[in-house]
């Protein structure tokens, strides 16, 4: 991921001053392998240097809410990882910290920044749909299929109690909760882990795989799928949402494109800026025809970012608010697991940003 942000931030018009690692022998090899002048002995050196007016967390998960509560304090601007932390206490305490230091601080839930995305969005709020009826989504990975397969993110104590869904499964949420304006109000929830051992890790507690029942604040039902042990499925994020006039739906892996549901009529509506709600067109930086990916998301989260740090609110910012509504959704899946019973959640809080 630091090779992700780093890309962003330079497309974003950023300065990259310096990079902090583990150790200082590992931020000079990550200095030259990123371009970046200079390699810091500690992350407490980098957030000290006051020429520094933006810090982005790329580290493993239990070490992000000390680093952003640093960054806080230290009254710089915040990029973080997610999950912003690995505790709703923890993420409660970040979004206090910002508000009081008055810094931008966001989270990079990028696929919003996809045009179709925000296309989708419009028609869920010019009525295009309806009254919403169901969400069905899933996110399948199979980079971890095998037990010889394996990651710092299966240890709890680098990235936290929850991987799959903390990990690919917020997104997922995220994702359906930003088309529809309709946060989720209860769930039901099971969770597998189907390795226990893995090539290096042994007694491994987080999940590999969690299905969810759902129902919105609104009274739609559905149902999410998220696994990272999907056999020939990359990056597969996938959401459908249904209403009584229509549905619409929008594949990751197919980004320039939004599928528009109807009895008779549906259509696959191409990324072309006439067409577009002025929000997607927004987005919509290179011709119909060239298309837009990943990267090109990040680097929209990442400008808009650095614009709020500015001073300017731009639409759809994801901010330490949306962060800290990831980890209270995660603490609802791991409790419903964990008693087999559905588990109400609080109502969503209001976000600090604009939307």
């Amino acid at each position: 991921m630091g090779r992700v942000h780093s890309r962003s931030a330079r497309a974003a018009g950023g300065t990259l001053v310096g990079i902090a690692a583990s150790t200082p022998e590992s931020a000079a090899r990550a200095a030259g392998a990123l371009g970046i002048p200079r390699g810091y002995a500690s992350a407490e050196e980098l957030i000290a240097d006051d020429s520094i007016d933006v810090v982005h967390i790329c580290t493993p998960n239990t070490t992000h809410a000390d680093l952003a509560a640093a960054v806080i304090a230290a009254g710089k601007h915040v990029i973080c990882e997610k999950p912003l932390a690995t505790s709703v206490a923890d993420a409660e305490s970040l979004v206090r910290a910002a508000e009081r230091a008055g810094v931008t601080a966001t989270v990079p839930f990028v696929y919003r920044y996809h045009p179709m995305v925000r296309e989708a969005r419009a028609r869920v709020a010019r009525g295009e749909l309806g009254t919403l009826l169901t969400v069905h989504g899933n996110y399948l990975q199979d980079w971890l299929q095998s037990d010889l397969d394996d990651d710092w993110r299966v240890d709890t104590s680098l990235g936290g109690p929850s991987r799959a869904f903390a990990d690919i499964g917020s997104h997922l949420v995220d994702l359906v909760e930003f088309v529809t304006g309709d946060p989720i109000a209860r769930l039901g929830a099971v969770k597998r882990t189907v390795f226990t051992e893995r090539a290096q890790n042994r007694d491994i507690a987080t999940e590999d795989a969690v299905a969810l029942v759902v129902e919105t604040t609104t009274g739609a039902i559905g149902t999410l799928l998220v696994s990272q042990v999907a056999p020939g499925r990359k990056n597969h994020l996938v959401v459908e949402i249904s209403g009584t006039g229509e549905s619409v739906r929008f594949d990751q892996e197919h980004p320039d494109e939004l599928w528009i549901g109807r009895r008779v009529g549906s259509e696959l509506l191409p990324r072309e800026d006439a067409q577009l709600s002025e929000d997607a067109a927004r987005l919509s930086v290179l011709p119909a025809g060239h298309p837009l990916g990943y990267q090109d998301a990040f680097t929209a989260f990442v400008t808009d970012s650095y614009a709020a740090a500015r001073g300017d609110m731009p639409a759809g910012l994801p901010t330490f608010h949306d962060g800290m509504w990831a980890a209270i959704v995660t603490d609802a899946v791991l409790r419903s697991a964990e008693v087999g019973q559905w588990v109400d959640l609080v109502p969503r809080p209001v976000r600090a940003v604009a939307t």
